[in-house]
């Protein structure tokens, strides 16, 4: 057993206390207006999501730190290509705290670089770079990163749309098999993107996370 795989499951475990479960990052808006409703329909909005923001946002951050971008500039990035306020607060929410988690349990001087930056206001602290940062100090290749984040992402959601649409436990196991393959499309294409693509999220998406700020009544804080 290669010496990160406990770990890495223990980074992306769905228990791992990051609030992922507090956040729909859209889909809450697709229920209100009944386009989301089962199992096929929100299977749909996934597919939508990872092959989108989690390809040319989460997952290209993470390749692009991996591959030496300098962290300041991809976190600034990040700030000013996540548009909707409740994306943006979400991921750095989340990437506070695994920042915090991290320190305690996988601790390395790029992580503490990292928190080091947040905290004298230089960096936000998103996600996917706090993430990134972890994996890449215990010695995850680039691959299996990028799969366990995109999983992992996929896996938060489709608990939370189990509770809010409600779906069925079984249906929800349904949608994340159908995600294997997603995942693994979106690996390929994060692959052959060039910096110039972080951030090309489909107008649709971010207008329906924009519309959930305002939405009435909510589940999710985003």
């Amino acid at each position: 057993m290669s010496g990160y795989q406990l770990a890495l499951q223990q980074l992306t475990d769905s228990a791992l206390p990051t609030g992922a479960f507090a956040h729909s990052l859209g889909f809450e808006t697709y229920i209100e207006r009944e386009l989301v409703f089962d199992e096929v329909s929100f299977g749909n909005w996934l597919s939508a999501f990872v092959a989108q923001s989690l390809t040319y946002s989460d997952g290209l951050a993470v390749r692009l730190l991996y591959e030496g971008g300098d962290l300041g500039e991809l976190d600034s990035l990040l700030s000013a290509s996540l548009l909707p306020r409740q994306v943006r607060e979400a991921s750095v929410k989340m990437g506070g705290r695994l920042l915090e988690i991290g320190a305690e349990v996988f601790p390395s001087p790029a992580l503490e670089l990292y928190r080091d930056l947040v905290a004298t206001g230089r960096a936000a602290g998103h996600q996917p770079l706090a993430f990134a940062v972890v994996a890449r100090s215990l010695g995850v290749p680039l691959q299996e990163a990028l799969a366990a984040y995109l999983f992992a992402t996929a896996t938060s959601l489709t608990q939370n749309a189990v509770r809010a649409i409600p779906l069925g436990q079984n249906a929800g196991q349904r949608v994340l098999r159908k995600a294997h393959d997603d995942v693994a499309a979106a690996i390929n294409v994060i692959a052959h993107l060039a910096p110039d693509d972080l951030g090309a999220v489909t107008p649709g998406l971010e207008i329906a996370q924009m519309r959930h700020e305002r939405q009435r009544a909510r589940m999710f804080m985003s």
